[in-house]
């Protein structure tokens, strides 16, 4: 049973604190946007899906028991909040996706007379609520075509993989990303073995996908960072799977910290590079990863762990939260729930999908 890191019902949220992890395990209550913007911000939720989801879902409790006088009030109310949302943390765009998306509803029920305020809040909060399904059969359509693809470029053989971060039910409303594609190898059989990054400084690897990785009772081994030359030289890796918390056009990724320079070691070791991610991490609107931006994290997050100090008091920090992987070292493809693509075909196969009425 995968885990469950969004507990949601109509009126209330609760979301399992992954600062905590993996020795406590408590759900955090939810009752507003403000209470949702400092679980983002604060990375007791993180993952770009499941950032997205319990955002908008922070907004359809906070919207559950409020009254508007005119259609007028309600959309400039889900505008504000909106906007706020976003600016937790800029640099993952699902949330920026999703609200983008909330914006043109609400404006939309606005037009005409065809909706009471009642009525159109409603409607918002169900199409937020419909987000766990969805993001549920997007990462099981992603782990499907992901796994397919690995397994026909391996004679169909079980692989062993490298992954980074975490990508998991814990980042996502369940199943996951990359994640998911290695529990769909579990699922089938054709999985030996998954090596895993720490992922510092702040070891969403160690603590999160060594957790989930432990629940799922899949065969994996822990490696620091440093690790990950001298594991594809000793060992035997047929991939390299990562998420991604933003796709611009030419295909360059963002991700976490730590991701680029596994593309480059995967690519000095002829092993397929993957990034699996949902069509709402695709953004268009930006040329290059030269146009993204790079949120910076405080400086404890690297020298203090639980409050411990582990580095000389005094000393200055650079402490980027993500780094841009180009999209020429993308070469295994770019896992979506459409299928997996190479990094330049990705704006013309959602344009076609979009077209179909598939997006």
């Amino acid at each position: 049973m995968a885990l469950e890191a969004i507990r949601y019902q109509r009126g209330k949220l609760e979301i399992l604190d992954q600062l905590l992890l993996p020795d406590e395990t408590h759900y955090l209550t939810i009752t507003d946007t403000e209470d949702g913007w400092k679980a983002i911000k604060q990375m007791q939720v993180r993952g770009a899906p499941a950032i997205a989801i319990v955002g908008c879902l922070s907004l359809a409790v906070e919207l559950t028991d409020k009254d508007f006088a005119t259609l007028v009030e309600l959309r400039d109310f889900v505008e504000e909040k909106l906007d706020y949302l976003v600016s937790a943390r800029p640099t993952a765009v699902n949330m920026a996706d999703a609200a983008a998306r909330g914006k043109a509803l609400i404006r939309q029920l606005v037009k005409g007379d065809d909706y009471t305020s009642e009525e159109a809040k409603l409607l918002l909060i169900k199409e937020y609520e419909s987000m766990l399904q969805k993001d549920i059969d997007v990462n099981k359509s992603i782990g499907h075509f992901g796994a397919k693809h690995i397994l026909q470029h391996n004679s169909e053989q079980p692989v062993n993989v490298l992954t980074h971060c975490n990508t998991g039910s814990l980042a996502t409303a369940g199943y996951g990303t990359a994640l998911g594609v290695i529990r769909c190898l579990q699922e089938h059989k054709k999985l030996n073995h998954v090596y895993f990054t720490e992922t510092r400084p702040y070891n969403q690897g160690a603590r999160l996908t060594a957790y989930e990785l432990v629940h799922e009772k899949i065969n994996a081994s822990l490696i620091c960072d440093s690790m990950a030359a001298a594991c594809m030289a000793e060992n035997k890796i047929h991939a390299v799977i990562v998420g991604a918390d933003r796709v611009v056009e030419n295909g360059d990724t963002a991700n976490k910290i730590g991701t680029y320079q596994l593309a480059i070691v995967a690519k000095y070791h002829s092993v397929p590079f993957y990034v699996a991610c949902p069509r709402t991490t695709f953004d268009p609107q930006k040329k290059s990863g030269k146009d993204i931006h790079i949120e910076i994290r405080p400086s404890h997050e690297m020298t203090t762990i639980k409050g411990i100090r582990i580095a000389a008091a005094g000393i200055d920090c650079w402490n980027p939260a993500f780094d841009i992987t180009p999209a020429d070292l993308i070469t295994g493809g770019i896992i979506t729930e459409f299928g997996v693509f190479k990094p330049e075909e990705l704006k013309v196969k959602f344009e076609e999908h979009e077209k179909d009425g598939n997006c």
